[in-house]
């Protein structure tokens, strides 16, 4: 027998991949760039797939539709990747002694399982948590539904002020809105910010008629039968309608079914090959990416959760690839954000000093203030950038700024010092950036921020 003969009497690989979101899609996509004779079937409990949640905030203020920010559907998957997607089929049963996965109704066999079910929004067990006109933020018909809503709506509560509840704060605010942010911390934007980047974003989304109640958390959701009222902390607020914004949990529905060691942090704890593992030992056949797993840090030992789009395609394209019988690895994460509030862009990378005193690391901290552009090239916009530091072995662990434009490139260029472990007296003698006066000033706002955090560090 040939050797074209003995392939021929092989059979396909079988790879199913549960969820359709960020890291489900490029999951499937990457698997089947690996494996082209793969036979690839995804399982999606929502209507849509290959959409942007983020550009929800957006298409709510009319800036966008709702056919725009999706991507592919799933005939593009069919006819241009050979991949078969079912949507609104919920996965009910999954066996990884058997290898099978039961879904609509019937049960299909696998080689290999790529498990990306992503997260569901926390919902505080308080009264009041179902009445009519309280939302969540996670799908296309969850904004669809707000957007209806909001047509007779005057007064709205948006429940957390993290960047998701700034944005659709903001969003709301513009279409009209009263709005009142309600958050159970001192300061917005919690754990990932510093409460002086924190300070300065709330003014500016002040100024632009959003109001805010913090140190409150949400007690009580009041109505009959629809919401009227919210109590936080010891204070009610009218409303027509409560967002909430209360953060994302690891959805660990099919990793329990499978019996997957779940992290200290509530996500599935993998590898880097993103495979799980089982009571200590890895398991070779299932792998997971996106919001269900914990993954690891850039900055300090230990495990993260890195609930972000960007790092679902990183860990997507790993795990895809492997449950295709290549071999590759989704690194630890420094998680950067970014974020357009207003007139200002906000981000982050690494380790807020909140965050770092958690891990136990003693900081230091620089600061510079400048322009996005020349100062002298016309329509500069202030930029505020932030770096820190181990105040013992200077490696740079995190970075905040605020900026009229173009933040994400200065994050990017934090983002890739932080993941290498920079020392900031290093960072300072190597760096350059490139000028033009419609780009930059002649020294980055960044550089001169690490300067100032090299004479902290002396001191």
């Amino acid at each position: 027998m040939f050797p074209s003969d003995r392939c021929a009497l092989m059979m396909a690989r079988k790879i199913i991949v549960i969820g359709s979101g960020a890291a489900g899609m490029t999951a499937a996509s990457a698997a089947k760039r690996t494996d082209p004779e793969a036979n690839i079937i995804v399982f999606t409990e929502d209507e849509h797939i290959a959409y942007s949640p983020c550009m929800i905030p957006w298409v709510l203020e009319g800036r966008t539709g709702w056919k725009d920010i999706v991507m592919h559907d799933v005939q593009f998957y069919s006819r241009e990747r050979d991949i078969d997607v079912r949507t609104l089929t919920k996965v009910t049963n999954v066996d990884g002694n058997a290898r099978t996965v039961t879904a609509g109704g019937e049960t299909y066999g696998y080689d290999s399982l790529v498990v990306a079910t992503g997260g569901t929004v926390f919902r505080p067990p308080i009264n009041g948590i179902d009445l009519k006109n309280v939302f969540i933020v996670r799908t296309i018909n969850d904004g669809k539904r707000i957007s209806e809503a909001m047509a007779t709506s005057k007064k709205v509560i948006v429940a957390g002020a993290g960047v998701i509840g700034l944005e659709m704060a903001l969003s709301i605010k513009n279409s009209g809105k009263d709005v009142t942010v309600v958050e159970m911390l001192d300061q917005i934007v919690p754990r990932i910010a510093d409460k002086d980047i924190a300070d300065h974003v709330q003014r500016h989304i002040e100024s632009m008629g959003v109001r805010f109640a913090l140190s409150s958390p949400i007690r009580s959701i009041d109505g009959d039968g629809k919401v009227k009222s919210v109590t936080a902390g010891d204070k009610k607020y009218e409303c027509d309608m409560v967002i909430l914004a209360t953060g994302v949990r690891a959805n660990l529905e099919i990793p329990k079914m499978l019996g997957l060691d779940i992290g200290q942090l509530g996500g599935v704890a993998v590898s880097r090959t993103m495979r799980p593992y089982i009571n200590g030992k890895e398991v070779n056949d299932i792998f997971l990416a996106g919001d269900v797993v914990q993954c690891e840090s850039a900055i300090a030992p230990g495990p993260t959760m890195s609930q972000l789009g960007s790092t679902a395609v990183k860990q997507g394209m790993a795990a895809g690839k492997n449950a295709a019988g290549g071999n590759s690895e989704s690194g630890a994460v420094a998680s950067p954000w970014v974020s357009v509030i207003g007139d200002i862009h906000i981000a982050g990378t690494g380790l807020s000093e909140n965050l770092a005193s958690w891990y136990g690391i003693k900081v230091t901290s620089g600061k510079a203030t400048g322009y996005t552009r020349a100062r002298y090239y016309p329509g500069n916009k202030e930029m505020i950038v932030k770096v820190l530091a181990d105040a013992e072995t200077h490696v740079m662990i995190g970075a905040q700024l605020i900026a009229g434009e173009d933040a994400t490139g200065r994050i990017d260029w934090l983002t890739g010092a932080v993941i290498n472990k920079t020392k900031a007296e290093d960072f300072l003698a190597n760096s350059e950036n490139a000028y033009c006066p419609p780009t930059s000033m002649v020294r980055d706002v960044v550089i001169s921020a690490v300067d100032d955090l090299c004479n902290n560090l002396k001191g």
